[in-house]
């Protein structure tokens, strides 16, 4: 994994789980990103992330609840105070949360609480940061993370078309849902913001054993983030308003 070409990247829900392991990767790499920065909405409760940022130079922790506006405002001005001129190269919107939630279990406070973390809170993170991205867009050409690029970890239990059969045996209303609306965010934000050279897409992690996928699940955190970040480095445009696993596979919407 080669990142060096992207100066900056900042990852949201950064204090366990997949995105920990990516500012961890990250900060380990040979060839990482000068500036490295962990959100959190309570970086202090985790000792794994607080251990990063004393161990690695250019891993800056910056409080973030991204259900905050309030919040959302005050990690931008720390952010921009960090990036300066340079803007940010790479937005990685990991931020979410799962409620277990089949028909007979789903409530509409499950169902909101769900869409405002994982669909509505990644735009308004993205808009607030979009002209820290744009700064850094205007400083190189083609696409990718070398320039400017927005990244949702979303899940193929938001795909639409997988959701059938097979597919559908996993029962869960509420963050299925969020997912799909996830992807459809993915290619609003694609469509406004290809003039700026920003990428946009949507990126499916897998199955991973964390607290949000269980101890049963198919891979680990290591494994999902060595994929995730070979995806990342790779980038180009015609992945610009995509959906790609963590082996880089196009999935179905």
């Amino acid at each position: 994994m080669s990142a060096s070409l992207c100066r900056s990247v900042l990852v949201t829900g950064s204090s366990r789980g997949i995105g920990l392991q990516l500012v961890k990767e990250l900060a380990k790499s040979s060839n990482r990103p000068a500036t490295i920065i962990a959100t959190a909405r309570n970086p202090t409760g985790s000792t794994d992330l607080q251990e990063l940022s004393k161990t690695y130079p250019g891993v800056h922790i910056v409080t973030l609840d991204v259900d905050s506006q309030q919040s959302i405002s005050s990690a931008l001005e720390e952010v921009q105070s960090i990036v300066r001129n340079n803007g940010l190269n790479c937005l990685i919107n990991n931020a979410a949360v799962g409620f277990s939630t089949d028909i007979n279990t789903v409530t509409p406070e499950a169902m909101m609480k769900t869409f405002q973390i994982n669909s509505v809170a990644p735009l308004f993170v993205t808009k607030a940061f979009l002209p820290l991205l744009q700064t850094a867009a205007a400083q190189s050409t083609g696409m990718g993370i070398h320039r400017a690029a927005v990244i949702n970890v979303s899940s193929i239990l938001g795909s639409i078309t997988r959701n059938w059969g097979e597919g559908a045996r996993f029962k869960n209303y509420a963050y299925r849902t969020s997912k799909a609306a996830l992807n459809m965010v993915t290619r609003c934000l694609a469509a406004d913001l290809e003039s700026d050279g920003i990428l946009c897409m949507s990126l499916h992690p897998g199955w991973v054993r964390t607290d949000m996928g269980g101890p049963h699940a198919d891979l680990t955190v290591e494994e999902s983030v060595s994929g995730l970040l070979t995806v990342l480095c790779n980038l180009t445009d015609n992945d610009h308003g995509g959906f790609k696993d963590y082996c880089g596979d196009n999935l179905p919407w």
